[in-house]
């Protein structure tokens, strides 16, 4: 059921963040900068067609209690310092992925445009870099609706940033958050993030907003997967060409060396949990089986490699920068 529990705990304090995420960079002044790649983008073929990733930039946020919900922060700093990461703060990146198929070019999430913090919006930059204009995208593929995958289709005037663009969106998600009732019951700290959703697409014709199932073929050679937890509609891609696959897995884990090793803990932002949860390892599970090429929204850039079987979770294996 898509009801109120939906908005307990973890998930009003995720869209909110989400929606209004500039917070995490004035909250954290003590760690400096997150570290950004030198070359923001990574191309890699799939068959005939080709997948890039492209950097919209990250934020450094302390660690603290309320980040794993079900596990001590104690027991999440162990795991960290046993990859030789830092305990004290996490970097979150934030990268679509553009697959080009032909004269389609399908733009999967949108980061954040010039509506985030200020060490994000560094898309457009990626793309020029690749010899591609916001003009020639003309498609946007939504993932789920939490704002750090949705700010960016428009500026912060409100004007569309794909202009040219059919934006694709999971029916259930879209169900979800543009129902009015749901947003009236809503806890004042939920309210945000239904109305990011109303000024990223409220106003998109039938001709440019396109609705379908998870599970749907949503063109040739993209298949979208429900992996429903994250949000209530929130849905992957694979891709497919000439015998090679591609998964985008979008939030199905927001911190690999964290959510993928230990695929139990919930994040903060996992509306739910347990639905997220079943989800994580149905997803991780079926990569390590097909051996599969994968990407994140938020796995360390450039952000696609494989996934292994690590203890009793996984380990994610990222393909050379």
């Amino acid at each position: 059921m898509l009801d109120r529990r939906l908005f307990l705990g973890a998930g009003i304090a995720g869209a909110s963040a989400l929606t209004f995420s500039s917070v995490w960079s004035q909250a954290s002044p003590n760690f400096g900068p997150p570290t950004l790649p030198t070359v923001g983008f990574k191309r890699m073929k799939l068959g005939n067609m080709e997948v890039i990733a492209l950097n919209d930039g990250a934020v450094r946020r302390p660690l603290g209690e309320e980040f794993v919900t079900n596990a001590p922060l104690e027991q999440v700093k162990a795991l960290l310092a046993s990859q030789n990461l830092p305990t004290d703060y996490i970097d979150v990146p934030y990268t679509p992925f553009l697959l080009i198929n032909g004269n389609q070019r399908y733009l999967f999430d949108t980061g954040f445009a010039d509506n985030g913090p200020p060490t994000t919006g560094k898309l457009a930059a990626q793309l020029d870099a690749v010899g591609l204009k916001p003009t020639d995208i003309n498609n946007v593929v939504l993932s789920h609706f939490h704002g750090d995958h949705i700010n960016g289709l428009r500026n912060r005037a409100g004007q569309l940033v794909y202009p040219n663009a059919r934006v694709h969106v999971p029916a259930p998600e879209h169900a979800f958050w543009m129902d009015d009732a749901r947003m009236e019951a809503a806890p004042p700290g939920m309210k945000g993030a239904f109305m990011g959703v109303r000024r990223a697409l409220g106003n998109l014709g039938s001709d440019q907003l396109v609705k379908f199932e998870p599970g749907a073929v949503i063109a040739p050679g993209i298949t979208s997967i429900a992996a429903f937890g994250h949000t209530p509609g929130h849905t992957l891609f694979r891709m497919d060409s000439e015998g090679q696959s591609f998964a985008y897995v979008a939030d199905i884990t927001n911190v690999p060396s964290l959510f993928a090793r230990a695929p139990d803990w919930s994040v903060l932002f996992d509306m739910n949990p347990a639905m997220a949860r079943m989800s994580r390892r149905r997803v991780f599970d079926m990569l390590v089986k097909d051996k599969m090429m994968a990407g994140g929204f938020h796995f360390p850039f450039p952000a696609f490699g494989t996934m292994e079987v690590s203890g009793t979770g996984y380990q994610f294996k990222p393909v050379a920068a």
